[in-house]
């Protein structure tokens, strides 16, 4: 059978973590059906779902994280009472230089709270599955839509411990189903709603907005227009962001007390909604409570300019920064006749010759750098510490971008002077730790194969060193772009 290793290479990098190492032959299987290597991925079912030991639902989380918080508060009470009945000297801390007792041990690091575990197996899940996955372009898809309704797990510890159940439960489910429900189920998710604070958005004319303590916020409400449907520059006004804001007050999550519902579960409080219809980009929505807000998203999910917006980032994620106009018009064109069908939209940047023809321009972002070694390597993480470490390294930190509009997605991001030289250093640490047992010259084959240039095979042909080589492959052209 014919194979175009060029276009198997394509399979590998553009859509998925690029090939496997080991006897996987998945760059020989992409070159032989290109295509079909990475549509049968995507026709798996529930391909993308996630499910695990110690994975636990938001509401699970959230009574967890409730019940650390009450055992911390109660503990510091304690500690403060037990400091208040002792005496003033015992209560005097030695000074710095104070001789140690000579069989005197270093303390042991503390033990990781519920919040931390829940972080690293949630992370370690991820990884765990982007590693072995047969292309990888389930995946992808996975990171391109968390990062498009990101949240920040640095904003407190509900982000922290709901992160990973986030993307589990608001994103996974939804990945080749429609926009719409994916916009849905990630505006009601506690950790969204937490991130952009609008559990403390306070219809002014509400039953609880009356006692004047809290307001408006409009955070969520213009993210949501801005970030996640419509796009900057698409004519929505101020106007339009303070309804939205209306029409979602009530949205928020159970707190620890249950008044109103499971401890940490979307909740609407009806007592902080605000009354009455409110008008959004030309047209009226009646106060139906919590489908009042449903309504204006199904409505935002299905305008124009949301198709728009999320044809050229799509195209702009998995071809180049500047995409070719007539894949991003296509793909317009199939988001708004399907009703936003994430899968139909999949399909059609799959089956463009443009997506296949334009060249392996943009680089790995830092996760996608990372994944794609230990897939080359025959690397399946145990543990997640390294990884982690690397991502915060490397300025893409897991879960955690420096604003709710995600991380950038640019070559000019990631393709820094600075973010190479650390590449090349981490490309080094591995190379040190297992280069001696590597051929790099056959990785090339299982990197490119007959696609990998003369120019690649040559530098790495010339290596002092197996460890040397190594880390060349890992810093190449074929490794790095995609």
């Amino acid at each position: 059978m014919a194979r175009d290793w060029q276009a198997g290479l394509v399979a590998l990098n553009r859509f998925g973590f690029g090939a496997r190492g080991g006897s996987s032959g998945d760059l020989s299987h992409a070159a032989s059906d290109p295509r079909g290597f990475v549509l049968a991925e995507l026709n798996r079912a529930d391909a993308a779902l996630l499910e695990g030991p110690g994975l636990l639902s938001t509401p699970a989380l959230g009574q967890a994280m409730f019940a650390y918080q009450d055992e911390v508060k109660q503990a510091r009470e304690a500690a403060v009472k037990v400091a208040a009945a002792m005496p003033a000297e015992a209560m005097m801390t030695p000074p710095a230089d104070a001789p140690k007792p000579a069989d005197a041990k270093p303390a042991a690091p503390a033990p990781l709270n519920v919040i931390q575990k829940t972080f690293r197996a949630e992370a370690l899940a991820r990884m765990q599955r982007a590693s072995i996955a047969e292309c990888g372009v389930v995946e992808r898809l996975v990171a391109f839509w968390s990062n498009h309704f990101c949240i920040s797990a640095n904003k407190g510890e509900p982000a922290r411990i709901w992160a990973g159940a986030f993307e589990r439960e608001a994103i996974r489910p939804h990945l080749l189903g429609k926009f719409g429900d994916m916009l849905r189920a990630v505006e009601q998710h506690p950790a969204m709603l937490f991130f952009l604070d609008n559990q403390q958005s306070i219809g002014p004319a509400s039953k609880a907005g009356q006692n004047g303590k809290r307001g408006l916020n409009e955070n969520l409400a213009r993210e949501i227009m801005e970030l996640h449907t419509l796009g900057v520059g698409s004519g929505y006004t101020q106007e339009d962001v303070t309804s939205l804001a209306r029409i979602i007050t009530g949205w928020s999550f159970a707190g620890r007390d249950g008044k109103l519902g499971l401890p940490g579960s979307f909740i609407f409080n009806a007592n902080a909604h605000e009354p009455g219809p409110q008008h959004l980009l030309g047209k009226n929505y009646d106060d139906a409570g919590v489908a009042q807000g449903e309504a204006a998203l199904a409505d935002l999910a299905r305008q124009p300019a949301t198709a728009k917006f999320i044809a050229r980032k799509f195209a702009t994620h998995f071809v180049a920064d500047d995409p070719p106009p007539a894949l991003v018009a296509k793909l317009q064109d199939v988001f708004l006749k399907t009703d936003g069908d994430l899968k139909a939209l999949t399909l059609a940047l799959i089956g463009s010759d443009e997506a296949w023809q334009a060249p392996l321009s943009k680089i790995r972002s830092p996760y996608e750098y990372l994944v794609a070694s230990g897939r080359l390597l025959a690397r399946i993480p145990d543990e997640p510490g390294r990884y982690l470490g690397w991502l915060n390294t490397l300025g893409q930190p897991l879960w955690t971008p420096p604003g709710p509009n995600g991380f950038a997605d640019s070559n000019a991001a990631w393709a820094a002077p600075e973010g190479l030289k650390l590449r090349l250093d981490i490309a080094a640490q591995t190379a040190s730790r297992i280069g001696e047992n590597v051929d790099a010259r056959e990785l090339l084959d299982v990197v490119a194969g007959a696609a990998a240039s003369v120019d690649t095979r040559d530098v790495i042909g010339r290596a002092e060193s197996r460890q040397q080589a190594l880390a060349l492959l890992l810093m190449s052209p074929e490794f790095q772009r995609r």
